[in-house]
């Protein structure tokens, strides 16, 4: 381990949002553990952006697992300076429809699977220069959407949850921000959808837009903001219909 190393574990890694992060990360000089639970899909994913990234497999719900990929992430880099909690479910029904398992199952991705990652990488962040942690939360955590019940409320504990951490960690000198993207060209939306949200916004964003940003808010650059909160909507918040 050198001064200057960078390492990050990114979430959610295999496909779309994590996907375009794990290799801009890597293309800014940070030797990554991409983590999921669809490992073929992971390989391909990273396949050709060399041995300082490698696959790590990750139910982000699990606690033995999140420990066991920071362990795997250590040893392999000697060292973990950036947590980027990117993996997430996009679940949606009626308040009527709605059941305590699919509400219970959203919240666990969305909300404690950050939260169990915070813990699990703590110590390890706790002895980095210039450590950060960037979690994903979504426009659904800034206004309402019809049929969202389960999935918004779990992004607002999210944002919740990067306020306290940013405001707790402040003093270890561990930023803490958060991402908040809008209708992004992901396997998570269906065609239909994106086909729907292009026709009302002109454009949906891609996933290196997104990216782009999470790297600033781990980068030198962003050396003096913890608790924010970055929009990347092009400007659904704006609209009112």
């Amino acid at each position: 381990m050198t001064g200057s190393q960078r390492v990050a574990l990114v979430t959610g890694a295999a496909r779309g949002q994590g996907a375009a992060i794990t290799k801009r990360l890597r293309a800014d000089g940070f030797q990554v553990g991409a983590c999921d639970v669809r490992m073929d899909e992971l390989r391909t994913s990273i396949a050709d952006l060399g041995d300082d990234v490698i696959a790590v497999e990750l139910d982000v719900t699990s606690p033995e697992q999140w420990k066991t990929a920071v362990c795997e992430i250590v040893e392999r880099f000697g060292t973990l300076t950036t947590l980027i909690n990117n993996a997430g479910v996009l679940h949606r029904s009626s308040l009527a429809d709605e059941t305590a398992e699919g509400f219970e199952s959203s919240w666990r991705f969305n909300c404690l699977g950050p939260f169990l990652g915070i813990q699990a990488a703590l110590g390890h962040l706790l002895q980095a220069s210039g450590a950060a942690i960037v979690n994903t939360v979504s426009t659904g955590a800034i206004r309402p959407f019809p049929n969202h019940a389960a999935y918004g409320s779990s992004k607002w504990a999210l944002r919740g949850l990067t306020q306290s951490v940013a405001a707790e960690l402040a003093s270890d000198g561990i930023r803490v921000n958060a991402v908040f993207p809008g209708p992004i060209e992901t396997p998570m939306l269906d065609p239909a959808t994106q086909q729907r949200l292009t026709a009302s916004l002109g454009r949906i964003g891609k996933p290196d837009e997104v990216a782009n940003v999470v790297a600033f808010l781990v980068s030198d650059q962003a050396s003096f903001m913890t608790g924010s909160e970055v929009i990347v909507d092009g400007g659904q918040c704006l609209r009112i219909g």
